[in-house]
C-alpha cells in the first residue's frame, strides 16, 4: 500500500502496483496518517479499526497492512468498488 498523506480529500485513489495507493488528510506526524489510514481502510473495509494494523512501513509511504476477517481477495475486489465510488 501507498500513502499520500496531507491530501486534499481522503480516499482510494487506485492500484499502485500490486497494492493500492490511498490519500489522506492527516500529516505525517507522530502517527497520525497511520490512524487516518488505519480509519480509512476500516470503513472502506466494513470492519473494525481494531481488525487493521500496519504491519510494517510505520514511518514510510510504502506501507504493508493486516485485516482480519477477510482474505486479500475480498479486500482487494471491496477497494476496487470503493475507488469506483458510490453506484
Amino acid at each position: 500500500m501507498r500513502v499520500s498523506p496531507g491530501a486534499r480529500r481522503a480516499g482510494i485513489a487506485g492500484r499502485y502496483g500490486n497494492g493500492w495507493k490511498l490519500s489522506v488528510t492527516a500529516p505525517a506526524d507522530r502517527g497520525r496518517a497511520n490512524d487516518a489510514v488505519i480509519s480509512l481502510l476500516a470503513k472502506q473495509l466494513g470492519v473494525s479499526r481494531h481488525a487493521v494494523r500496519v504491519l510494517a512501513g510505520h514511518t514510510a509511504r510504502t506501507k504493508l497492512v493486516e485485516v482480519d476477517g477477510l482474505t486479500a481477495r475480498d479486500a482487494d475486489r471491496l477497494l476496487a468498488t470503493a475507488e469506483r465510488g458510490p453506484r
